[in-house]
């Protein structure tokens, strides 16, 4: 029997939340696939994703038939115990990857924290502890714990909460000589996004990454990719470092891994693994049977060929009519990105005016993103149809028509 529960509106978010967010004035109920319902019964398309989560839209039914029988058998027992569901995504993962060893947790912000956190670990045993420098880049994006705000390279979201975390520098994106002017024999990791994903959707150079890699073996330095956005099928390749080539030290994955059930991981080789010995690190949740099952799904869809395959061509797809419909309508300059994160480059006369374009899409039915003020970003599911596609992109043509026009 279900219980009668009270109504609720967006309003009473401004009475019961902390006032950290402005979300969007309707409040989505019910998803399948990447269509979503709000409150009214209105329907919308979905280009968010849930900021790049939703990797296989709304409602799978393999999504849901692991967390539903996992669901009727264990929830959580603790890291004193190990599961079965946490040791086979493990094996998944390091059956696909670089990486001999995983560690599970619940975010992308806890899984950046246990990369940073082995780093300087590694390089104090190794070292001592004067090799503790962090290398990050400048607009990047970490999380929003104090060590991973400290390290992203966006001050508005780190000042103001007292003193930051030290030995931390951050240096332009994909500016190898800048780089290797900072790195020194105190360095302890270079941390980079692979496509800088909240900044703006800034794909790397591969000569940056490669060099980024050499210059880490040069001072024994780990190379940390930070694969939150990028990880899991997004860019078309199961994770993005084996679309460049290079290979990290530590890899730290989120977001889609749960498919929108929370979960993170970090990555890693044996060597590095073996410093995070019993008690220097821990997590409550992390690993909890619930969480890996959803994500022994997802792993189970995303990593074939078909829908690695798809990605590609559904990039194609959106990037042709994009910036087709950037140039009638004057509204973006350049589309970029890799599989599907892709962005949209605002012209000038629509510079810091992604939110508005944001609004016309959802007037129109559509759910898109911003990637800072000048970027419109899309995330989709990565298996979404291509009807979808291209009703998605006949609303967001409707929205800039209306907005260009006025």
């Amino acid at each position: 029997m279900s219980v009668e529960q009270a109504p609720v509106q967006r309003a009473d978010f401004d009475q019961v939340m902390v006032p950290n967010y402005a979300p969007a004035a309707f409040i989505p109920v019910r998803g399948a696939g990447s269509r979503v319902w709000d409150q009214a019964g209105r329907e919308l398309i979905d280009f968010a994703g849930g900021i790049a989560v939703n990797v296989l839209g709304h409602a799978h039914p393999a999504l849901v038939g692991a967390l539903t029988e996992q669901a009727n058998k264990l929830w959580h027992v603790s890291n004193v115990f190990t599961n079965e569901p946490a040791l086979r995504l493990a094996h998944k993962l390091v059956d696909a990857t670089f990486a001999d060893r995983a560690f599970f947790c619940n975010s992308g912000a806890e899984a950046n924290e246990a990369a940073f956190k082995l780093a300087r670990r590694v390089a104090h045993d190794r070292f001592g502890p004067e090799k503790h420098e962090i290398i990050a880049t400048v607009n990047s994006f970490h999380g929003r714990t104090l060590f991973t705000v400290s390290v992203g390279g966006q001050p508005k979201y780190s000042d103001g909460f007292g003193p930051k975390i030290t030995g931390i520098s951050h240096v332009p994106y994909n500016d190898l000589e800048a780089l290797k002017a900072q790195i020194s024999d105190k360095t302890c990791a270079v941390v980079i996004e692979p496509i800088q994903g909240e900044s703006g959707v800034v794909p790397a150079d591969v000569a940056y990454l490669q060099g980024a890699r050499e210059l880490c073996d040069k001072h024994n330095a780990l190379l940390i990719f930070d694969e939150v956005q990028t990880g899991v099928g997004r860019t078309g390749e199961l994770f993005a470092y084996m679309h460049y080539g290079v290979t990290p030290d530590i890899l730290s994955s989120a977001k889609s891994l749960g498919g929108g059930f929370p979960i993170g991981a970090m990555l890693t080789t044996e060597a590095l693994a073996k410093h995070l010995t019993v008690g220097t690190h821990g997590t409550t949740y992390g690993g909890n049977p619930l969480a890996c099952a959803v994500a022994n799904a997802v792993l189970d869809v995303v990593n074939t060929p078909e829908v690695l395959a798809g990605v590609k061509a559904k990039h194609q797809k959106f990037k042709a009519r994009l910036e087709q419909i950037g140039e009638k309508y004057g509204l973006f300059t350049q589309v970029r990105g890799v599989g599907l994160l892709i962005g949209c480059v605002l012209s000038e006369a629509w510079k810091g005016k992604a939110k508005d374009v944001f609004n016309a899409a959802e007037k129109e039915g559509l759910m898109v993103l911003q990637a800072g003020p000048d970027v419109v970003r899309f995330a989709p599911s990565l298996v979404i149809d291509d009807a979808d596609i291209d009703e998605g992109l006949d609303r967001f043509e409707r929205a800039a028509a209306k907005l260009t026009q006025g």
